[in-house]
């Protein structure tokens, strides 16, 4: 590192997770030893958090916690995988293989398609771990890098086919997701039987560093105008800049982010930088070193605050920005114009430039399980059986049956529609509303969100049919805690879970993700919340100008004043 950067690093005494990242001997620790424990179900304190970096995490069924704790058994542990999909796309062989290991190992039963548009197994027990890799392992695919302080799981603009920009762009979510993984053999050796390599040499990991990075980092490549991917969601985005239909490069954001800690004010929600424009033969080398200049200056002492949104604001975003060009070697030219108008999934049929089309369904939740006059679970898999495309999953929990011939449609509409996949009963504001898992198994869960969000829905819906707004929709999300996975902080309306039964309401994001809402009221129960709603929601009705979304309302006629400068005023209620 030059000498002139040493004084921004962060000085004390590190963060517990920089001492098990530098002694777990390239992320292996000793995870094949509590493999081999039959005395618990669970991981050790180290390997809990080593797991991560395999694409795990260790959760309990909260719901029976409590009686287990009687019976004066252990939590009953299990581990959630989430896949590496870059891009989300996945054939129907592997959606076949992937479909039988929910029926046969996981306790669930059910495929989660999640936010960070890939799936993700629940409840799989340690016995079955190896098991679960091996499967993936052998239709080609694994959870490398998935979680921990790694460069995650690449999203891109989903929309399949739709032009050639959206095909280059996937390409690009690939190249940049195999370039920025880990080198280290850990998940080979432990998972998939490989030997440890024996060698002179120490391994070595060029881009992450040996103690990898001071938290978890997320990319995505966007295709304007969509933005499904929620880009300001992320620590480095790379926007698609076209000429004449033909990728030239693409303009860089940085770091965006969403997690906070409820009473914390150093803690808060961050679009992205625009840092510049990068010709193609740049993008990985200015991949890597964005990366890695968060690598280097990012926080390692407080955790809260090791995010790159945090980096930004406390070297300043000018500094980050030309250490990124000195190692890059280049010097980004402005930004070129791009605008982004929305960001929900296109449902329905498409057609792309291939002549092929394109089906959009909604997963509520992204859940995909069976249920008495819902058997989603097996309708995917019986379209699976008989289509010859791809399936692409979406970073808003749903998913495309990707080049379907013109001659296939009809059928794969009929499965659809006799599957309950596809039909008229989804509102606009229900394909409009996104929670994350939450309870029972997410171990950080306050309140309910999975769960809580279809009967939820159901009285939103009504309101907005008193008001006369049944064909509008409101961007809503709810979160079970402040940590932001299902991207409350990027909606109009966001609940973010404070308690069992109790939420902290959140107003003013916009239709195209690009404005942070702010607290409005704190420690809600459903109905105070929707109390709340059916005033603002009766006002917007009667007062908005044309087109004019519900954010952009609230904030125009003063319900909430606009986040403008995170770190100094979203705390402000």
């Amino acid at each position: 590192m030059p000498e002139e950067l040493k004084p921004l690093v962060v000085t004390g005494p590190l963060a517990d997770n920089e001492r098990l990242k530098r002694e777990s001997d390239h992320l292996r620790g000793t995870i094949r030893a509590d493999l081999a424990d039959p005395l618990t179900g669970g991981f050790g304190a180290d390997n809990f958090q080593l797991i991560r970096f395999h694409g795990m995490y260790q959760q309990d069924d909260r719901d029976i916690r409590a009686e287990r704790a009687e019976q004066k058994l252990e939590p009953l542990h299990t581990v959630m995988l989430r896949a590496r999909m870059p891009g989300g796309v996945i054939t129907p062989a592997q959606w076949l293989a992937i479909d039988a290991f929910a029926r046969d190992y996981t306790r669930y039963g059910s495929i989660r398609l999640t936010t960070r548009q890939t799936f993700q197994f629940h409840g799989v027990l340690k016995r079955h771990i190896t098991l679960m890799h091996r499967t993936l392992h052998e239709i080609g695919i694994d959870s490398i890098a998935t979680a921990g302080d790694v460069n995650r799981n690449v999203l891109c603009t989903s929309n399949p086919e739709q032009s050639g920009l959206h095909a280059e762009a996937h390409r690009w979510a690939q190249r940049i997701s195999e370039h920025l993984l880990p080198r280290t053999r850990a998940y080979a050796e432990i998972w998939l039987d490989g030997e440890k390599v024996e060698s002179t040499e120490s391994e070595q990991e060029p881009i992450l560093g040996d103690s990898y990075l001071p938290r978890k980092f997320k990319t995505t490549v966007v295709v304007p105008p969509h933005n499904d991917v929620d880009l300001h969601a992320n620590d480095m985005n790379f926007v698609a800049i076209a000429e004449r239909g033909t990728l030239v490069g693409f303009n860089l954001l940085v770091g965006g982010g969403l997690a906070m800690t409820f009473g914390d004010r150093s803690t808060y929600p961050r679009t992205a930088d625009n840092l510049g424009f990068v010709p193609l033969d740049k993008v990985l080398d200015v991949a890597t070193a964005v990366l890695t200049t968060q690598r280097d200056l990012g926080n390692r002492v407080n955790r809260k605050n090791a995010k790159t949104k945090y980096t930004l604001d406390r070297v300043g975003t000018e500094v980050f920005k030309a250490e990124v060009e000195r190692r890059a070697r280049l010097t980004l030219a402005p930004p070129r114009p791009f605008r982004l108008t929305g960001r929900g999934d296109q449902f329905g049929w498409t057609e792309g430039i291939d002549g092929k089309h394109n089906l959009t369904l909604f997963i509520e939740n992204g859940r995909l399980l069976d249920a008495p006059g819902n058997p989603l679970k097996t309708g995917v898999a019986e379209l699976a059986r008989i289509h010859r495309g791809e399936f692409r999953m979406t970073a808003n929990q749903n998913l495309i049956i990707a080049g379907v011939a013109p001659e296939e449609r009809a059928r794969i509409e009929s499965l659809a529609r006799q599957y309950g996949l596809l039909g008229d009963r989804a509102s606009n504001q229900r394909k409009a509303s996104m929670a994350c898992v939450s309870l029972p198994t997410c171990p950080l869960a306050m309140a309910e969100a999975e769960r809580f969000l279809p009967g939820f829905v159901d009285r939103l819906e009504a309101v907005l049919a008193r008001h006369g707004l049944e064909q509008e929709a409101i961007i809503f999300r709810v979160t079970g805690c402040p940590n932001g996975c299902g991207r409350a902080m990027l909606a109009e309306v966001g609940l973010v879970g404070k308690g069992p039964g109790r939420y902290n309401l959140y107003l003013g994001g916009n239709r195209e993700g690009t404005r942070i809402p702010r607290a409005y009221r704190d420690n809600l129960d459903e109905d105070a919340i929707l109390t709340e709603l059916d005033g603002l929601i009766g006002r917007w009705a009667g007062e908005r100008q044309e087109d004019e979304g519900f954010g952009d309302f609230v904030v125009r006629v003063g319900v909430v004043a606009p986040v403008r400068v995170p770190k100094e005023d979203f705390h402000d209620q």
